[in-house]
């Protein structure tokens, strides 16, 4: 595969790409240099897989932003193990791409372990190629409760908040606000697993809070027009629209919405900050969840976003931070354990270590399903915003800083996960 070498520019979509971090100087022994090629063999090598294509091609630039800013700091500071990094991202396209170049990166480039995916089931795949090459896979971006349920294995861990998660973030503020008990709602949900796996999750919320729902819609991930969807939407005359699309869907919805001038206020179960930004001033309305944003009033996320807008000159998205925390959570089990081995680190994670991950709270992976337990928000959108990343204000952590971070999370006995 031709080898694309890029500077701090975004990096273009429509294409397939791979980016090789903390590569040194291979033409360095045709000229002689064994001690550079000895140094190369040296380095530990990460399997990056992120959709930089399709509906959710966007959220993947980000991510390949956030690893790589992340790979290039530990190796300024020495590396991990006396051993530079060295991180190669390339485009997981689909499922059945993603767990062929998964299987690739372990049997020929000899990877540590991979890392990556934003779709739920591309992470899916990746999961079952680890599992049987008993190599670790931490999945970063996917959401679906499935992963971290009936689908969960030994060698999969979950970063980002999960479905339940996301709708207890914004129900929480629902609830609050009066707009469930006795309300009727008409859901859009994106056709796959991760919309379907959000889909059981909202309807499990309304059911046990006394809403009802006038209809619920299933939307193919290439669809574009959204106005048969909105039809149906004004003859059924919901309280509230809820959005459980994904990626790119999320933005030509929420666009399309405003111009059909619906009256109905609308609610999400799921949005990632590029969606949002992409929706424009004016487009965007209601309460969603996020894992993180920019303006978090802590003073290592600060940190973070003022290093991201100097390397990079834009601010960063939720994918390029926790896409940054993972490598750095990673590098953190491996300098514990004094190893790259995956059984090593599987033990480590499982053992309750805490990671800051630039939040007022540490998180730590829970045992027996491999989620990475931490905050959420829920977020409303402000009235009159200075620009697109000025769009969105948080709202209190959830769950409280006086209650246990497992609050928000599906239980033992809700969660069929069997490790």
């Amino acid at each position: 595969m031709k080898k694309h070498h890029r500077g701090d520019q975004r990096l273009p979509a429509g294409r397939r790409r791979v980016l090789q971090l903390g590569a040194g100087l291979v033409a360095g022994a045709a000229l002689g240099f064994p001690a550079i090629v000895r140094a190369q063999s040296a380095k530990i090598r990460i399997g990056h897989l992120t959709p930089l294509t399709g509906f959710l091609g966007v959220l993947g630039e980000w991510a390949v932003l956030g690893i790589r800013m992340a790979a290039e700091e530990i190796n300024a500071a020495g590396g991990v193990l006396g051993r530079q990094l060295e991180v190669a991202s390339e485009d997981s396209i689909n499922p059945d791409a993603a767990a062929t170049k998964a299987q690739r990166m372990l049997e020929r480039d000899d990877v540590a372990l991979l890392m990556g995916e934003i779709n739920s089931a591309s992470a899916l795949a990746i999961s079952q190629v680890a599992a049987r090459n008993k190599r670790l896979f931490l999945a970063l971006g996917p959401r679906s409760d499935t992963l971290r349920g009936k689908s969960c294995n030994r060698y999969m861990f979950c970063t980002d908040i999960p479905n339940t998660v996301m709708v207890n973030a914004v129900g929480s503020a629902l609830l609050r606000d009066g707009m469930v008990k006795g309300k009727k709602f008409h859901t859009l949900t994106a056709d796959y697993v991760f919309g379907h796996d959000l889909l059981r999750a909202a309807k499990a919320f309304f059911a046990a809070n006394g809403a009802t729902l006038t209809g619920d819609e299933l939307v193919a991930t290439d669809v574009t027009d959204f106005s048969p969807f909105l039809l149906k939407v004004r003859q059924a005359k919901p309280d509230a629209v809820c959005c459980n699309l994904a990626g790119n869907q999320v933005t030509n919805f929420v666009k399309q919405y405003s111009e059909f001038g619906l009256s109905y206020p609308v609610v999400g179960f799921n949005l990632n900050t590029a969606d949002a930004w992409a929706a424009g001033k004016g487009n965007l309305s209601g309460v969603w969840p996020t894992v993180w944003y920019h303006t978090l009033d802590v003073p290592a996320s600060k940190a973070f976003v003022a290093a991201f807008q100097k390397k990079y000159g834009k601010t960063p998205e939720n994918h390029a931070w926790i896409e940054y925390i993972a490598l750095k959570l990673v590098v953190q089990a491996m300098a514990e354990t004094k190893s790259t081995n995956t059984e090593h680190l599987v033990e480590y994670f499982e053992k309750g270590a805490e990671f800051d991950i630039l939040k007022a709270r540490k998180a730590y992976f829970r045992p027996w399903d491999h989620q990475l337990i931490q905050e959420a928000y829920p977020f409303s959108v402000r009235d009159n915003p200075a620009d697109v990343t000025d769009l969105m204000v948080l709202g209190a952590a959830v769950p409280g800083a006086d209650q246990p971070l497992e609050t928000m999370y599906p239980t033992k006995e809700q969660n069929p996960c069997s490790l």
